[in-house]
């Protein structure tokens, strides 16, 4: 069962460049120093290879700022690598006066071994212990940014890090299944279940998403912004889509404004912060606004679609059972329902037959686009 579900996941989420755009050579062998080809190099950018608990060995690059108070740890899109991320990477430590780390997951660029979700979740874990034992980084002065799938490790990572100082989410997904199907329930087989991790998170959350997103609906961004337990204003923005967010004006300016309020938070402890000041109404770009009612209202739709099937089981279900197990069987459903964003209830089928139709030429990041992005940051 679990070798099924690795298969599943490899042909939905990861399309790691192939060739990759960057290679790693030893620069100094006695100091252990290795530097990146195919890239422009920039003083004072590190490259790591870091052994992770699953026994892979990933690339990392370390872009420090000398003012910085904040460490992001950045993990990208599944179509990129580190070399068509470097140059966006060193244009947001030096925009946004923050220390950057980015990696590559197994099986990407110059990393060992093969994409999963299982091994996303260990190489975040390894690029987040080097930075604390290696650059001397707090738990509670790192934040996390997941961009498309990478929202997947970041939210895993943040719901056992109660400390974080923040999380940002870059056109993030509910989970791998929802993007392509508006599922209602969360299946055993599907992967980077983002909607039931994103409640345990503690610390302020900042959502970015555009409108026009074709690959990953705007509404994954909305939903998970409403089960945040502390809402950063969000940003929808306006036309924006899949892949060109970083060249819209807004965004480097909504990322400053955030980085400016988290760095004068206190230091976190284990219980969640009363940050009402940073709890602000949802925006969007170019101040045309949008009401997320919507994504509400697609969901109590669905609840009353859901309430209908239900009675109509209940009567037919009455003469065998009591009312008892019936109440038992709606709050499960409640539940689960709490968790959904369609506007339409799902009718019965074999999950794994619906899912082997759905995972066929998926790709939610466009690598041309990156390229574009970089070069502009």
């Amino acid at each position: 069962m679990g070798g099924m579900t690795s298969t599943m996941a490899a042909k939905f989420a990861f399309f790691p460049p192939d060739p990759p755009s960057y290679g790693v050579v030893v620069e100094d062998e006695a100091a252990g120093r290795l530097s990146m080809t195919g890239v422009t190099p920039r003083e004072g950018v590190e490259v790591r290879r870091l052994r992770t608990k699953r026994g892979t060995e990933i690339v990392a690059v370390y872009v420090p700022n000398p003012a910085a108070k904040l460490t992001v740890l950045y993990s990208h899109g599944n179509a990129a690598d580190l070399g068509q991320m470097y140059d966006l990477f060193v244009g947001l430590s030096n925009h946004l006066n923050v220390n950057l780390m980015g990696y590559d997951y197994s099986g990407y660029g110059q990393s060992s071994g093969k994409a999963s979700e299982q091994n996303t979740y260990a190489d975040i874990e390894a690029a987040y212990r080097c930075l604390m034992e290696t650059y001397g980084a707090k738990e509670e002065d790192i934040i996390l940014y997941g961009q498309s799938v990478g929202s997947g490790p970041t939210l895993d990572l943040a719901a056992h890090s109660p400390q974080l100082r923040a999380v940002i989410l870059h056109s993030p997904i509910l989970s791998g299944l929802r993007v392509m199907y508006p599922v209602k329930h969360t299946y055993w087989f599907d992967i980077y279940k983002n909607i039931d991790k994103i409640p345990l998170v503690k610390c302020p959350v900042l959502v970015i998403h555009g409108t026009e997103d074709d690959v990953v609906d705007c509404s994954h961004g909305k939903r998970l912004w409403e089960l945040c337990k502390e809402k950063y204003e969000p940003l929808w923005v306006s036309g924006g889509n899949h892949c060109n967010l970083e060249l819209f004006p807004d965004y480097i300016r909504h990322l400053k404004k955030f980085i400016s309020v988290v760095e004068n938070l206190p230091a976190r402890k284990d219980e969640p912060m009363e940050i009402s000041d940073i709890s602000e109404a949802p925006r969007i770009s170019s101040d045309h606004l949008e009401s997320s009612r919507t994504s509400t209202d697609q969901t109590e739709t669905s609840r009353s679609s859901t309430d209908r099937i239900d009675k109509s089981r209940r009567r037919s279900d009455s003469k065998g059972k009591s009312r008892s197990s019936t109440d038992r069987r709606e709050k499960s459903r409640k539940s689960v329902d709490r968790s959904e964003d369609t506007d339409q209830p799902e009718k019965p089928r074999k999950s794994i037959e619906r899912f082997g139709d759905m995972i066929r030429s998926v790709g939610l990041c466009n690598i041309d686009c990156l390229k574009d992005t970089a070069s502009k940051a």
